[in-house]
């Protein structure tokens, strides 16, 4: 029987009582040579039906990869990016997700759908996305620099990671200008002074004359270049503006909304650029027994879950992340492919999804 089996009979190496593979050995990887004479066919063959040069009709293929699959077979695709220069991998850094807990990421909307559209436009061409670390961080990852090109989201002041891709010559794409350099020619629009102006627009119209703006304090364009529209627009008396780290505590949103109702002219408006400061705000307006939207009319300026559970619920700029999304990929893609027939829908910038928090 299976139990009083001999201990000392031979068995042959890799395999149980019933000659099948034991989970956790490991046997000695299959090579393309093992591939070809399985299928009866030669190694170039084999080569190029995994890399797509040449040229091998379809009943062989399907020859060469059912012996690939029956003996575990795949190739190596690092030994084979290393000779054709490439690896088929877009890197994408989202830099505000620096220092963020990964829950912070995916409360807002725009990261995800972000990645989403642009892993689904890299793949359609045959790249994959991988998001990586900042690899100018200190003891961060350097797999980034593996990758074919870059995308960087949000670059700051002084970028170092830009400077980086710019002196080696990376191909890279930036979403929202270079504080340094606003004529970079690899730069998607965030249309950042069109979106303020909607918001602030909007705000007029629920009936609000005196809007404050609550904005972060990251050196990137959507902060900068929100903050200079607002004070283009706004007369100098009237103008009321916070900041507040990105990645404090949301309680600090509460405390903006203290310092605002300490005014001797409180605002009537808001807009709060980050969406846990914004829901904080809200919710200690509420607290306070202010009335929203009727005493304070409040814009988030990027979406996320937690402004749709709020209550009220907030009203939110969509930034369409996944037009801008699609849009980074394709712009890097023509660079790692010219000639790349590649075009993708320009995004509605600045769309508003109206809720309760200001709709008087």
């Amino acid at each position: 029987s299976r139990s009083t089996r001999n201990a000392k009979e031979p068995k042959r190496f890799g395999q149980g009582d019933s000659g099948i593979y034991h989970r956790g050995m490991r046997r000695q990887r299959s090579t393309i040579r093992d591939v070809a004479r399985k299928a009866g066919v030669s190694v170039t063959t084999v080569s190029h039906t995994f890399s797509g040069n040449g040229v091998v009709n379809e009943a062989t293929q399907a020859r060469v990869r059912a012996a690939a699959t029956e003996l575990g077979y795949h190739p190596d695709v690092v030994a084979s990016g290393l000779r054709r220069s490439r690896l088929g991998v877009i890197g994408l850094v989202l830099r505000p997700a620096v220092g963020a807990e990964p829950q912070q990421i995916q409360d807002v909307d725009y990261f995800p759908r972000f990645a989403g559209a642009a892993a689904l436009a890299s793949l359609g061409q045959g790249y994959a996305l991988m998001l990586v670390a900042d690899p100018t961080v200190p003891h961060a990852p350097t797999t980034a620099w593996a990758c074919d090109g870059i995308i960087v989201t949000d670059p700051v002041v002084d970028d170092p990671l830009v400077a980086a891709l710019r002196a080696g010559g990376m191909p890279y794409t930036l979403v929202g200008a270079d504080p340094e350099d606003p004529d970079d020619p690899h730069v998607i629009d965030i249309a950042t002074g069109p979106i303020t102006d909607r918001v602030l627009d909007h705000l007029a119209a629920a009936g609000a004359t005196r809007i404050a703006l609550v904005l972060g304090t990251d050196p990137i364009e959507w902060n900068a270049a929100t903050e200079r529209r607002y004070r283009e627009r706004t007369p100098p008396a009237d103008q009321l503006v916070r900041h507040v780290p990105e990645r404090s505590d949301p309680s600090e949103g509460a405390a903006a909304a203290d310092e605002l109702l300490a005014l001797p002219e409180p605002p009537d408006g808001v807009y709060c650029m980050t969406s846990d400061h914004a829901r904080a705000l809200v919710d200690r307006l509420v607290a306070r027994g202010v009335r929203v939207p009727e005493d304070v009319r409040v814009v988030c300026g990027s979406d996320a879950d937690s402004l749709r559970n709020s209550v009220p619920e907030i009203t939110a700029v969509d930034l369409q992340p996944q037009a801008l999304g699609r849009q980074a990929a394709a712009e890097l893609l023509r660079q790692l492919e010219p000639g790349l027939a590649l075009e993708v829908p320009e995004p509605e910038h600045g769309t508003l999804v109206e809720r309760r928090s200001s709709r008087v």
